[in-house]
């Protein structure tokens, strides 16, 4: 047959089967097939985006299984200096329970979900017109899941410089100053968006900020670049700052939300989660870095009905 449409034979020899499981799977109308002239024919890309869902609900399965075996959940998205002490607190009060968390920014986060890759998107993807974060993106990329959007806290974002600020740094304009260079974040993370959103608005194009295409994944990385003279500034959080001795001018003060499946907002792990997000041990041990706030911390921000 043609490249394009593939008989029972050539199906059961793409699959490494037997021919009588390929009727079988027929039968139970688990393989996308069509009757034409008596015999049954099989559109090859049809084929093989079966078999790519097919793969992914087994990583999905396969993933779940292990969680429930190691009492562990997956996260992945934005970063913050404080999910890794969030970690630690969990960890004390439920040393039967993990989070296992990769640094991938806000929209790969949400992609990763989407597809069953993660249990947890971390995410604060502005949306300019609206002015919301991350809710009006769902319809885009969670597709395929009932999203609940829960508030982990407020935070403050700004502009880091050298301590005293010696090329006085004032704002997204000073960027395309001559002798300015900047470290920035990588591509689909909620500080890009932003960044790229305020030079949009300024009129400034990329190509006249030095250092634009220099990219990291977390604030530190931000924060180290600045502290080793490598950049002159770059976006990272009031407490990343702080905590090595530079300078801040704010921007924005920022959702930093937990977004995942309604199946998986009950799960004993995110539960747990939130009774520490809502502890006065950890939200005064974060109160000592500045820049955040617990107001909304744990509410559920939207649910789809």
């Amino acid at each position: 047959m043609s490249e394009d449409v593939m008989n029972t034979r050539e199906v059961a020899r793409y699959l490494d089967i037997h021919e009588k499981q390929v009727y079988g799977l027929i039968k139970s109308g688990r393989i996308p097939a069509t009757r034409v002239t008596g015999k049954w024919i099989f559109p090859k890309r049809l084929i093989d985006e079966w078999i790519e869902t097919n793969a992914r609900q087994g990583l999905k399965e396969a993933r779940q299984k292990s969680r429930r075996i190691a009492g562990g959940l997956l996260a992945s998205g934005s970063n913050d200096p404080i999910l890794d002490m969030l970690q630690t607190y969990i960890k004390k009060r439920h040393p039967d329970f993990y989070i296992f968390s990769a640094n991938t920014g806000s929209t790969e986060g949400l992609k990763a979900l989407n597809v069953g890759l993660t249990d947890i998107a971390w995410s604060h993807l502005l949306d300019a017109k609206s002015g919301e974060y991350n809710i009006p993106y769902l319809s885009a990329y969670l597709p395929n899941i009932k999203a609940v959007v829960v508030n982990l806290f407020h935070r403050e974002l700004g502009l880091i410089a050298a301590h005293g600020n010696p090329l006085h740094i004032g704002g997204f304009a000073d960027l395309a100053k001559k002798g300015v260079k900047i470290v920035n974040r990588q591509k689909g993370s909620g500080t890009r968006v932003l960044l790229d959103y305020h030079i949009n608005n300024l009129g400034i194009s990329s190509r006249h900020i030095s250092g634009y295409d220099t990219e990291v994944f977390t604030h530190f990385e931000v924060g180290l670049a600045v502290m080793s003279k490598i950049a002159d500034t770059g976006i990272a959080t009031a407490a990343v700052a702080k905590l090595l001795g530079l300078s801040f001018v704010p921007i924005t003060c920022e959702n930093f939300d937990m977004i995942l499946d309604q199946s998986t907002f009950f799960a004993k792990g995110v539960q747990a989660l939130i009774e520490v997000l809502k502890s006065r041990d950890f939200r005064r041990r974060v109160e000592r870095l500045g820049g955040y706030d617990f107001k909304d911390s744990g509410k559920v921000l939207y649910s789809t009905v």
